[in-house]
C-alpha cells in the first residue's frame, strides 16, 4: 500500500483507514476541523499529515502541539506502531477532542498518549522530545514561544505545516529568534510547506 507515494503495511493502512472512520464519526457530533474539509479527510488531513513523519521516518519522541482532530499527531503515532518504536504526547486543552484522541489511539493501535491540558502547562510536565509538530494552530512566533522549552539549547527539531503566507511568518519571527529552517514543499496542498527548524535560540 502507498501513502504520499511511499510503501506502507497493509496493517497501517487499515489504522489509517479506521482512524478516518472514527473521525467522521465524532466530527458529527464535535468540531474537530472546518466543516468544509470533511468529505477530504483522506487527501487533505491524512495524507497532508504524513508527511511530516516521513520527513522524519525515524522512531523518535514527539510532542503534537494543539492535536484537535489528531492531524498530525494521531497520524504519526499510526506510523510509529509500523516501526514498534518512538512515541507522540498530544497535548490538547479541549476536553471533547483530547477523549477523540484517546478512543482513536485505543482503537487504532497508536503509540501515543494525550496531556489533557494548556500548552505552557505541558511544558512542565513533558521533560523531553526529539520532536515537535503542530497545524493550523499559531503563527510561528508563537509556535516558538511554546516550542522554546523544549528546543533552546537542545538538539530537538520541529516540523510545522504553514500555508502560503508563511514566508511573513519567517520573517516576523526572525525579528525575535534566530533558527535554522529548511523548507519542505507541501506534496499533498498546494501553495502549502512544511517548515523544518533547528537550532532556536532567542535574540539577545
Amino acid at each position: 500500500m502507498l501513502l504520499n507515494g511511499r510503501p506502507v503495511s497493509r496493517e497501517t493502512h487499515q489504522r489509517l483507514e479506521h482512524f478516518a472512520e472514527l473521525f467522521q464519526k465524532w466530527a458529527k457530533r464535535i468540531n474537530l476541523v472546518a466543516p468544509s474539509t470533511l468529505e477530504e479527510v483522506w487527501s487533505r488531513h491524512i495524507e497532508d499529515s504524513a508527511q511530516v513523519f516521513q520527513i522524519h521516518p525515524q522512531p523518535a519522541e514527539w510532542i503534537d502541539l494543539g492535536s484537535g482532530g489528531g492531524f498530525p499527531g494521531i497520524v504519526t503515532a499510526i506510523l510509529l506502531a509500523e516501526a514498534n518504536d518512538g512515541f507522540v504526547h498530544l497535548v490538547e486543552s479541549n476536553q471533547k477532542k483530547a477523549a477523540f484522541l484517546r478512543v482513536a489511539l485505543m482503537e487504532c493501535g497508536a503509540r501515543g498518549s494525550v496531556y489533557p491540558g494548556r500548552i505552557e502547562e505541558a511544558q512542565t510536565k513533558i521533560a523531553h522530545c526529539d520532536m515537535i509538530s503542530a497545524r493550523a494552530l499559531a503563527e510561528l512566533n508563537l509556535l516558538f514561544r511554546y516550542s522554546s522549552p523544549w528546543m533552546v539549547g537542545k538538539s530537538c527539531r520541529a516540523l510545522l505545516h504553514k500555508g502560503r503566507d508563511y514566508q511573513r511568518e519567517v520573517e516576523k519571527a526572525r525579528s525575535d529568534w534566530d533558527f535554522d529552517l529548511v523548507i519542505h514543499t507541501s506534496a499533498v496542498e498546494n501553495d502549502s510547506v512544511i517548515l523544518e527548524i533547528s537550532g532556536l535560540r532567542p535574540k539577545v
